[in-house]
C-alpha cells in the first residue's frame, strides 16, 4: 500500500529532496542512526578523496588541524570549550571511555535509572561487576504527568555510597527530556559526578555545556545533527581529563608536545581510521542552519512541534492518552500500544505498509510502543498513514 503522494505537503517537496532516502519508504525512525543530507556527504567525500590521494600527507599533517577546526565549530555549537571536547564515533564509546576510565571506592554506588539506554546500562554493569560495585536503579514511572516524578525518583536513590549518576538526556525508549538542569545541580552540590549520556540531544534539544556543568556529556552528531555515521563528542570537565583516557592506547600516551594536551592527543589519535565524519560536523552544522530563516531554533522548534502533533494523531487514532505532557518532548515520541509481539508488528508495518518506525518493548513481557521522530523531511501525512496503519494491524480480529 504506497503512500498517497497528493497528501505530500509544501514543507516535505522542499526538503526531502536534501536527503537520499527512499522515497517508496515512509521512513519515521530518524532517531536511530540519524540521516546524513545529500551535501554533507559530499563532503565527506572530498575529505576521502583528498585522504586517498595523498593518504601521508592527510593522516600524518593535515588532519590534527583540520580536527582542531571541526571540534571548535562543535564546541561553540553545544556550548562547550574546544580544549574539553574530543571526537569518538558515538556516544555509547564515550560512555565506556568514561566508565573504563574509573576507579571507584570498594563498597560504592552507580546511580542510573531503568529508561537508560540498554548498551550503556550493559556497560555500567559490565563496570561494576569488575570493580564489585552496586548499581542502584531509579525506576521512573511512565506514563507520568510531570518532570518532578524525575527528580524525586532519582535524588530518593541518592546515598552517601553514591559515586557516580549515569543519566539520560533524552530517553531513547521513552523519548523523554529529562530535567538535568536540577537534577545536575543535585549531584554537583553533594560532590557527586555526573555522566551523561546525550546520544539524542545535540541538534534535538538547545545545547549549552557550561551551564549544564556536568562532570562528563557525550553525545551523537549523526542523529539530530545530521552528519555522516560514526561521528560523536565526549566533554569532559577540565581538571578530571588528566584521568579519562580511550578505550585504544596508542602513540598518544607518551608522545611530548607541550603545546597540546594529553587528552587531545590521546583522543585525536588511537590509530589508522576515517576521521572523515568528524570532519564533516561543521558542514552538517552550517547546512542545517541554512534550512530555516531562523537556523538552528527553527529547525528544533519545527521538528519538536512535528512531532507533538503527529503524538496527536496517533493518540486520536489509537483512543489513548499521552503518556507524558508536551513540555518533556523534543523530537522523538512514544505511543502505548496494546499487548504483543513488537517485532512481528514492526516487521508488518514495513512490508505492507512500507513504514519504517521502531516499536520499543516496554514494561512487562509483552508491552510495547511506537516511538515516532520528527525530522524536517517528514510531513503530517506520513503520521497519518501510520496511525491507519497501526488502526488496521491492531484491529481485534
Amino acid at each position: 500500500m504506497a503512500i498517497d503522494r497528493q497528501l505530500v505537503t509544501g514543507v516535505q517537496q522542499s526538503f526531502a529532496q536534501f536527503w537520499s532516502l527512499d522515497p517508496a519508504i515512509a521512513f519515521l525512525n530518524h532517531g536511530s542512526f540519524g540521516a546524513c543530507p545529500i551535501a554533507v556527504l559530499e563532503q565527506q567525500q572530498h575529505y576521502r578523496q583528498r585522504m586517498e590521494r595523498q593518504p601521508l600527507q592527510f593522516l600524518g599533517v593535515d588532519v590534527e588541524p583540520l580536527l582542531d577546526e571541526a571540534r571548535e565549530a562543535l564546541a561553540v555549537f553545544v556550548g562547550a570549550d574546544a580544549a574539553d571536547l574530543v571526537f569518538v564515533p558515538n556516544a555509547t564509546t564515550g560512555i565506556n571511555a568514561v566508565l573504563r576510565s574509573l576507579t571507584f571506592q570498594p563498597g560504592a554506588e552507580l546511580l542510573t535509572t531503568n529508561h537508560e539506554y540498554n548498551a550503556c546500562r550493559n556497560a555500567l554493569n559490565y563496570i561494576a561487576e569488575r570493580q564489585e560495585l552496586k548499581v542502584v536503579v531509579a525506576e521512573i514511572p511512565f506514563p507520568l504527568t510531570s518532570s518532578s516524578q524525575i527528580l524525586e525518583a532519582i535524588v530518593d536513590k541518592i546515598s552517601s555510597r553514591t559515586q557516580l549518576a549515569l543519566l539520560d538526556h533524552v530517553t531513547s525508549q521513552t523519548g523523554l527530556v529529562f530535567p538535568l538542569i536540577e537534577l545536575i545541580q543535585e549531584f554537583n552540590q553533594r560532590g557527586i559526578e555526573t555522566l551523561i549520556d546525550g546520544a539524542h540531544a545535540p541538534g534535538m534539544v538547545p545545547l549549552n555545556l557550561r551551564e549544564l556543568n556536568a562532570t562528563y556529556y557525550t553525545g551523537n552528531c549523526h542523529k539530530w545533527l545530521c552528519s555522516p555515521k560514526g561521528a560523536a563528542f565526549l566533554v569532559v570537565r577540565r581538571d578530571l581529563q588528566p584521568k579519562i583516557r580511550p578505550l585504544t592506547i596508542s602513540h598518544g600516551a607518551n608522545v611530548d608536545r607541550p603545546n597540546r594536551s594529553r587528552f587531545h592527543l590521546e583522543f585525536d589519535w588511537m590509530g589508522t581510521a576515517d576521521p572523515t565524519a568528524y570532519l564533516s560536523v561543521p558542514a552538517a552544522i552550517q547546512f542545517m542552519d541554512s534550512l530555516f530563516p531562523g537556523g538552528w531554533t527553527e529547525v528544533m522548534a519545527t521538528n519538536r512541534s512535528l512531532a507533538i502533533a503527529a503524538r496527536e494523531t496517533l493518540c486520536r487514532a489509537l483512543d489513548v492518552s499521552p503518556p507524558c505532557p508536551n513540555d518533556m518532548l523534543g523530537s522523538l515520541a512514544v505511543v502505548p500500544l496494546p499487548d504483543g509481539d513488537w517485532q512481528l508488528l514492526h516487521d508488518a508495518l514495513l512490508k505492507k505498509y512500507q513504514i519504517e518506525v521502531p516499536i520499543i518493548p516496554w514494561g512487562h513481557p509483552m508491552g510495547r510502543q511506537v516511538r515516532i521522530s520528527a525530522q524536517i523531511y517528514n510531513y503530517p501525512a506520513q503520521y497519518e498513514y501510520l496511525a491507519m496503519a497501526l488502526t488496521e494491524l491492531l484491529r481485534p480480529f
